[in-house]
């Protein structure tokens, strides 16, 4: 079990059994370079921030969520 252990923890370090690190295929460093390009590029895409409820909304979800729970416990 413990070589197993060490195994998938060598497997996930990015080395080789022989110590040296694995290098990234050219296809697999551009579409690296893609996703980030990306993720920095569409912020309207990203969720917005959450507002602040007001107490009124805060009861009504509270109470929501009790009457789930009394359903569920039927």
């Amino acid at each position: 079990m413990l070589a197993f252990a060490a195994a998938s923890a060598d497997a996930q370090s990015g080395k080789r059994p022989d110590g040296r690190e694995r290098q990234m295929s050219p296809e697999q460093r551009e579409r690296m370079r893609n996703d980030v390009r990306d993720a920095y590029r569409q912020p309207d895409d990203r969720p917005q921030k959450t507002r602040q409820m007001s107490p009124e909304e805060r009861g009504q979800l509270r109470r929501d969520i009790e009457d789930a729970n009394r359903t569920l416990r039927r």
